[in-house]
Protein backbone atom coordinates (compact mmCIF):
# COMPACT_ATOMS: atom_id res chain seq x y z
CA UNK A 1 0.00 0.00 0.00
CA UNK A 2 1.83 3.19 -1.17
CA UNK A 3 -0.70 6.13 0.75
CA UNK A 4 -3.83 7.07 2.41
CA UNK A 5 -5.50 7.25 -0.68
CA UNK A 6 -4.65 3.57 -1.65
CA UNK A 7 -6.16 2.12 1.31
CA UNK A 8 -8.85 4.25 1.09
CA UNK A 9 -9.97 2.87 -2.30
CA UNK A 10 -9.07 -0.66 -1.34
CA UNK A 11 -11.98 -0.22 1.96
CA UNK A 12 -14.19 1.70 -0.68
CA UNK A 13 -13.36 -1.45 -3.73
CA UNK A 14 -13.84 -4.02 -0.24
CA UNK A 15 -17.32 -2.34 0.71
CA UNK A 16 -18.73 -2.44 -3.04
CA UNK A 17 -17.75 -5.84 -3.76
CA UNK A 18 -19.97 -6.40 -1.03
CA UNK A 19 -22.89 -5.32 -2.34
CA UNK A 20 -22.85 -6.72 -5.78
CA UNK A 21 -24.75 -8.90 -7.71
CA UNK A 22 -23.51 -12.29 -8.90
CA UNK A 23 -23.75 -10.98 -12.47
CA UNK A 24 -21.72 -7.45 -11.54
CA UNK A 25 -19.22 -10.27 -10.11
CA UNK A 26 -18.81 -12.25 -12.62
CA UNK A 27 -18.33 -9.34 -15.02
CA UNK A 28 -15.77 -7.90 -12.47
CA UNK A 29 -13.91 -11.29 -12.70
CA UNK A 30 -13.75 -11.71 -16.38
CA UNK A 31 -12.27 -8.03 -16.22
CA UNK A 32 -9.53 -8.74 -12.90
CA UNK A 33 -8.69 -11.71 -15.48
CA UNK A 34 -8.36 -9.91 -18.51
CA UNK A 35 -6.05 -7.39 -16.73
CA UNK A 36 -4.12 -10.21 -15.24
CA UNK A 37 -3.41 -11.68 -18.69
CA UNK A 38 -2.40 -8.18 -19.60
CA UNK A 39 -0.33 -7.91 -17.46
CA UNK A 40 1.81 -11.33 -17.83
CA UNK A 41 1.88 -10.90 -21.28
CA UNK A 42 3.75 -7.74 -21.17
CA UNK A 43 5.62 -9.14 -18.00
CA UNK A 44 7.02 -11.84 -20.14
CA UNK A 45 7.55 -9.55 -23.47
CA UNK A 46 9.94 -7.59 -21.70
CA UNK A 47 11.17 -10.73 -20.14
CA UNK A 48 12.14 -12.10 -23.98
CA UNK A 49 13.28 -9.30 -24.45
CA UNK A 50 16.42 -10.14 -23.10
CA UNK A 51 17.91 -12.75 -25.23
CA UNK A 52 17.81 -13.45 -29.20
CA UNK A 53 17.74 -16.46 -30.91
CA UNK A 54 21.32 -17.87 -31.13
CA UNK A 55 21.99 -17.00 -27.45
CA UNK A 56 23.96 -19.77 -25.35
CA UNK A 57 21.44 -20.25 -22.23
CA UNK A 58 20.44 -22.67 -19.21
CA UNK A 59 17.51 -23.16 -16.71
CA UNK A 60 16.66 -25.43 -14.23
CA UNK A 61 14.60 -28.22 -15.15
CA UNK A 62 11.26 -29.66 -13.27
CA UNK A 63 13.75 -32.22 -11.71
CA UNK A 64 16.28 -29.75 -10.67
CA UNK A 65 19.18 -30.67 -13.20
CA UNK A 66 20.70 -27.73 -15.15
CA UNK A 67 19.83 -27.48 -18.24
CA UNK A 68 22.53 -25.87 -21.22
CA UNK A 69 21.53 -25.09 -24.46
CA UNK A 70 20.53 -22.27 -26.91
CA UNK A 71 17.78 -20.06 -28.16
CA UNK A 72 16.09 -21.62 -31.30
CA UNK A 73 13.31 -19.12 -31.40
CA UNK A 74 11.48 -16.72 -29.31
CA UNK A 75 8.08 -17.63 -29.24
CA UNK A 76 4.91 -15.47 -28.15
CA UNK A 77 5.38 -16.61 -24.31
CA UNK A 78 8.69 -18.97 -24.18
CA UNK A 79 11.93 -19.77 -25.81
CA UNK A 80 12.63 -22.44 -27.96
CA UNK A 81 15.97 -24.21 -26.56
CA UNK A 82 17.57 -26.92 -27.89
CA UNK A 83 19.63 -28.37 -24.98
CA UNK A 84 22.93 -29.91 -25.36
CA UNK A 85 21.51 -33.66 -25.11
CA UNK A 86 19.91 -32.94 -28.08
CA UNK A 87 16.45 -32.06 -26.05
CA UNK A 88 13.71 -29.71 -27.15
CA UNK A 89 12.21 -27.15 -24.65
CA UNK A 90 9.80 -24.32 -24.44
CA UNK A 91 10.81 -22.58 -21.36
CA UNK A 92 9.19 -19.28 -19.65
CA UNK A 93 11.80 -16.51 -20.23
CA UNK A 94 11.53 -16.00 -16.13
CA UNK A 95 13.44 -18.97 -16.06
CA UNK A 96 16.03 -18.53 -18.86
CA UNK A 97 19.46 -17.57 -17.67
CA UNK A 98 22.37 -16.43 -20.14
CA UNK A 99 24.57 -18.99 -19.89
CA UNK A 100 28.15 -18.05 -18.20
CA UNK A 101 30.70 -18.23 -21.22
CA UNK A 102 33.46 -20.32 -20.26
Amino acid sequence: MHSKQTILDRELFTQALRHMGEEDLLYLNRMVVERLNLLAQARSTVELAQFAEGDRVQFTATDGSVKHGVVLRLNKKTASVLTSEGQSWKVSPGLLRKAVAG
